[in-house]
């Protein structure tokens, strides 16, 4: 069971927000943002799951979450390079989630 991390109630049903990602190695460098609809995610163990996932892929440098319980969460990763879409996928079934429209 899931409890409360001080910021984000488990399976409330709002919307939170987390936000883990790694410095630029660049200050100057522009990132590629890509946007991605995922299912499945109920809380905030679910978020720390797939942006631990998507973080390992190479060229990650942020990973955005809006938690979105029990419905679609928006998953936003910003990336030096543009991602390979099988990575993506394969990271957030790793996590244990679904991959729930083309990324934007």
């Amino acid at each position: 069971m899931c409890g409360t991390d001080g910021n984000h109630e488990c399976a409330c049903g709002t919307t939170a927000t987390l936000e883990i990602g790694r410095a630029p190695h660049h200050a100057a460098a522009a990132a590629l943002t890509t946007s991605y609809g995922v299912e499945g995610m109920t809380c905030s163990h679910c978020v720390t799951s797939v942006t631990e996932e998507l973080s390992g892929l190479h060229g990650v440098e942020r990973v955005n979450v809006e938690l979105v319980a029990g419905g679609v969460s928006r998953v936003t990763v910003a990336s030096a390079t543009e991602l390979d879409h099988d990575d993506v996928v394969a990271a957030i079934d790793e996590a244990g989630y679904r991959l729930a429209d083309p990324p934007r």
